[in-house]
Order: C-alpha cells, then structure tokens, then sequence
C-alpha cells in the first residue's frame, strides 16, 4: 500500500489490506501487473532511454502499487501521480524486491530514496520528502544510479499514443 498524508485513498487501502496475510507467498490477493500507459524518456546523449510506466488508477490500484511483484526489469517503472501535489509518504508493505523512490515537483526530481528495502512484516517505514510532490516514480532498485538519474533530473511523463488506461480498480 501506498500511503499518502490527506489523501482519501489511505485509508481506503488500509482497509483493503487489513485482512490480507503479510506472509510472503500467502496473500489473498495476486500482484496487479498494469498495462504499460506511460513513458518517461531521459534527455541526455543518444540512444534514448524511454523508462516504460505503468499508471495505477483508483483507490486500489494506488494502495496495491507493485506489492508481491517479481523485480523489475530495467527501464521499467510505475508513476503515481498527485494533482494536486500532496504530501506522499510510501512504504515497502508486502513489495518483496527494493526500489528506487523518485520523488518529483514542478518537473524535476526533488528528492530519491534509493534501494528501499522489501518489508514484509509489519511496521514497516516510510519515505518521502517533507513537501509536496506532483509524483513518485518506483523503479528497480538501482535504476536511478544506473540511468544517471539524481537531484534535479528533469522528468517529462507523457501518455503513449494508442495506450488504452487501466480500468479503474472497484473500491
């Protein structure tokens, strides 16, 4: 679950989750793996390097993330954006491989947690700056390094052409 201070989904994933085993290997619900909406195309030398984003929509896609999913393969992500910007705070609850926390406002990366150990078991901490933000990005950990991405790293997300979004989870 994803969680993020004043926003109504929180809660709404806390209570989707509440009766789910953190055991790894035990939950009730499968990993969500969305469709591809989204890329993230980095500027710098030749050849492009287009980071490939999965958009979760609603309530429950938003808490479920990338919960119980097998690593990411590189130049491969997930976007949540926040429109308004909000304060986000993610946790690594029931997401088995660490990630890269890319924390993003008014176009460029403001701050990165690298490497977010799994937590399987709770409490579990969580990350984020201490300002709103217009989005997060999660990426293998170890992609930010490897893709030349830090502190003041523009970020341009846009939708693909021909990219149908994912339906909207019931809540």
């Amino acid at each position: 679950m994803r969680g993020v201070h004043l926003q109504p989904w929180v809660l709404a994933g806390a209570i989707l989750l509440a009766g789910c085993d953190a055991e790894p290997g035990h939950s009730q619900n499968p990993p969500q793996f969305l469709p591809v909406t989204a890329q993230w195309c980095l500027e710098g030398p030749a050849p492009p390097r287009c980071i490939q984003l999965e958009v979760p929509r609603g309530d429950r896609q938003h808490a479920m993330g990338l919960q119980l999913r097998p690593p990411l393969p590189p130049l491969r992500g997930m976007w949540f954006p926040y429109a308004p910007p909000a304060l986000a705070r993610f946790w690594m609850h029931r997401t088995p491989e660490p990630l890269d926390m890319l924390f993003v406002r008014d176009g460029r990366v403001i701050a990165i947690k690298s490497a977010a150990p799994p937590c399987m078991n709770l409490p579990c901490p969580s990350y984020g700056p201490d300002v709103p933000v217009d989005g997060v990005l999660e990426l293998a950990a170890g992609q930010a390094a490897a893709l030349d991405i830090s502190v003041g790293t523009a970020v341009r997300i846009t939708p693909l052409p021909d990219a149908l979004p994912s339906a909207p989870a019931p809540d």
